[in-house]
């Protein structure tokens, strides 16, 4: 296992599940309920980075991600295709959980979703069925214009009998949509 691979193996998606849920269990069960419907700012986001095999760089992904208007208390729905230059395709869906200074300027984002893979002439990863869990680290402008670092997990969390894991370091620009 990778070192990159020891800190993304769903550390991230455990992680932004137990911060949501303190958040929830402080922000929003009081007021509306803990998991009701709410509205968020959406965005649309494209990463570009180096993809990164059993501790080797083997390629660069570019990743178009949305976050949509929607959440359920602090988890806001998203969902994303990639496509590496290896020939990999993975497009799924899921929640993050977005944390944000008083000022609204520095953010920490915290993603799990499942989807499914292609591995092309990339990595073998076990199976068509693929999670990706990750954090990202940025900035939020006045405009709303979001631009962070950021590193992904994609594994099979032991569906089947082969779990190497791909891990993707990357720069996001998020732009507010409608």
């Amino acid at each position: 296992m990778s070192d990159l691979a020891f800190i993304t193996d769903g550390t991230f998606a455990v992680l932004g599940l137990l911060v949501g849920l303190i958040d929830m269990g402080a922000n929003h069960c009081p007021n509306d309920g803990c998991l009701a419907k709410n509205e968020r700012t959406p965005y649309t986001g494209i990463s570009v980075g180096d993809t990164v095999f059993q501790e080797n760089m083997v390629g660069e992904e570019l990743y178009i991600r949305r976050e949509t208007r929607h959440a359920n208390g602090p988890f806001q729905l998203m969902y994303g295709i990639s496509a590496s230059s290896d020939g990999e395709l993975w497009a799924g869906l899921g929640h993050g959980y977005t944390w944000t200074n008083r000022q609204e300027n520095v953010f920490v984002q915290l993603h799990a979703m499942a989807g499914l893979y292609e591995e092309g002439s990339g990595a073998d990863l076990g199976g068509p069925i693929q999670f990706r869990s990750g954090i990202d680290v940025g900035y939020q402008n006045k405009e709303g214009v979001r631009m962070s670092l950021g590193v992904d997990h994609r594994s099979n969390a032991g569906l089947y009998s082969s779990n190497p894991g791909l891990e993707t370091v990357h720069f996001r620009v998020s732009l507010p949509t409608k």
